[in-house]
């Protein structure tokens, strides 16, 4: 998977998930403000995250993790060691 191809998926996944525009899932949008995420929704995204990617998502991976583009940043990073 390339890091467009995982942009690409994680945007479907996380509009269809929180009901929003994907147009709205810009890299410089708030990840939080942006899907409406407290604490709970938090551990959504991590299933979603385990279930469409393959890997296992800790608080401390989302230590910095302000826009879409870390957001994406840390996947890459993660799924690709």
């Amino acid at each position: 998977m390339t890091k467009e191809e995982l942009i690409e998926k994680a945007i479907v996944v996380l509009a269809e998930e929180f009901e929003i525009e994907a147009a709205a899932i810009t890299p410089e949008a708030l990840l939080t403000e942006t899907l409406g995420l407290d604490s709970l929704d938090l551990v959504d995204v991590v299933v979603l995250v385990e279930q469409n990617f393959g890997i296992t998502l800790k608080g401390p991976d989302f230590v910095g993790v302000a826009t879409f583009a870390d957001f994406y940043e840390m996947l890459w990073r993660k799924i690709n060691g």
